[in-house]
């Protein structure tokens, strides 16, 4: 028998603590609760949850470096709740180790099959070929190097990036990516992909006007160069 998951909230807001957490026990996963950044991390660091749901805004360590210590010991999948619109926000949160982002406010249904989607997203089982000069991706061992340096990447931007991987040269569409990275029944549009193609290469140091590694194709999605 499959062990349950176990959730982790983190909110300074009582009602939402409440109501998420409500519908987290009622899928039968464990529920694990916190108000503050330093309470979340102790939790984290004694239970070890699978899925973090992190506020931006929390007192005194606010969601951004809570993530930030997180993924110094956890490879937990964390969706952070923000008040804030603002594409930028979006990016600073994924790229600090986030997968994913709901704006507040938001449907807690939403939010249970956003988790369903990320936790039974499939696994790698072997390098790539092929791939540009410079950029090296191992999915057995979760590993992304470029120029012989690790890049350390949250578990759906390395997803993401090992897709895109699997066939270089290849053009993937943004709702494959969706269908394939985040799952059917994931809701979102193709405007989630963007942002986290942005965080993947601020992380890599590619640079989206003149890429080394990934290519956007206007109106279509995007593709990993082939080696020449």
């Amino acid at each position: 028998m499959t062990a349950p998951l176990r959730v982790l909230v983190v909110d300074d807001e009582k009602p939402i603590l409440d109501l998420v957490g409500g519908y987290v026990a009622r899928e039968g996963w464990q529920l694990l609760k916190a108000s503050d950044g330093e309470s979340a991390l102790a939790i984290a660091r004694r239970h070890q949850p699978d899925v973090v749901v992190l506020d931006l805004m929390l007192p005194q360590l606010d969601g951004l470096e809570v993530c930030r210590q997180l993924r110094a010991f956890s490879d937990a999948y964390v969706v952070m709740l923000t008040a804030r619109g603002e594409e930028i926000d979006r990016i600073v949160g994924l790229s600090v180790g986030a997968d994913d982002y709901l704006v507040k406010p938001f449907s807690p249904r939403e939010l249970i099959a956003r988790i369903k989607a990320m936790t039974r997203r499939p696994r790698g089982a072997g390098p790539a070929t092929e791939l540009p000069e410079g950029l090296e991706i191992d999915e057995s061992r979760r590993a992304v190097r470029v120029d012989g340096q690790p890049v350390d990447l949250s578990a759906l931007d390395f997803d993401l990036l090992a897709e895109l991987c699997r066939d270089p040269g290849a053009v993937i569409r943004r709702q494959t990516l969706l269908d394939r990275v985040w799952g059917p029944d994931f809701i979102a549009d193709g405007h989630l992909v963007d942002v986290h193609i942005a965080s993947l290469r601020r992380r890599m140091g590619d640079d989206a006007a003149a890429p080394r590694f990934i290519e956007t194709v206007r109106g279509v999605g995007y593709r990993v160069r082939a080696r020449a």
